[in-house]
């Protein structure tokens, strides 16, 4: 990775991914996981207008912000990944090299955390669209879970990944279980859309 600023998730859908596909991580896997989460708070924005219920208005206008929020923080990962990445390529020899990596590598863990978080927070919209949306859009739906599962996935996977490097080059162990605690209740918050994912499946199969 290098010092390449982050692209704004403002940028056109394929220079985006043309971004995303060069060897700068920023945007990387995290922003990336951060898109997907708006791609489901826009399925789910979706469902919640094609379904006839005040409940479902009431969602709409929540999931919203929540979807500018997910773009928020995967732009904010971007910049993350940037400093992560200088630290990661400082020389070996380099005395400070140890102290910039596990910072580094604790500012993306909790960078990831609010990535997953901003996923994790529209959880209840999902869980409420599964039980009251128009049975039409009952696909869309399906998809909005699975990409929330998908989001939030990627962003523990981030933060398993950082904390990691971040214990191995001697950062705090009280901040490092306290990211631990957070990456437990995001695999949680993963499970329960992976769930509904896969109980709406099934109401499509019937």
């Amino acid at each position: 990775m290098n010092e390449t600023p982050p692209v704004s998730t403002a940028t056109p859908l394929d220079a985006w991914l043309t971004a995303l596909a060069q060897p700068n991580g920023a945007p990387g896997g995290g922003a990336a996981s951060g898109v997907i989460l708006a791609v489901s708070a826009g399925l789910l924005h979706m469902v919640a207008e094609y379904t006839d219920d005040a409940r479902a208005a009431a969602s709409a206008q929540r999931l919203s912000g929540a979807r500018h929020e997910a773009l928020r923080a995967a732009e904010a990962d971007g910049a993350y990944s940037v400093a992560f990445g200088a630290a990661l390529a400082l020389p070996g020899d380099d005395p400070e090299r140890d102290r910039r990596v596990a910072e580094a590598a604790v500012s993306a863990s909790e960078s990831s955390v609010a990535l997953g978080a901003a996923g994790a927070r529209f959880l209840p919209e999902l869980e409420l669209l599964a039980e009251i949306a128009n049975p039409s859009v009952a696909a869309d739906l399906a998809i909005a879970a699975e990409s929330l599962a998908l989001g939030i996935s990627g962003a523990t996977i981030n933060l398993r990944t950082d904390l990691r490097l971040a214990r191995k080059h001697g950062a705090d162990a009280a901040a490092c279980d306290a990211l631990e605690r957070e990456a437990e209740r995001l695999a949680d918050a993963r499970s329960r859309a992976s769930a509904i994912a896969q109980r709406v499946r099934a109401q499509l199969d019937d």
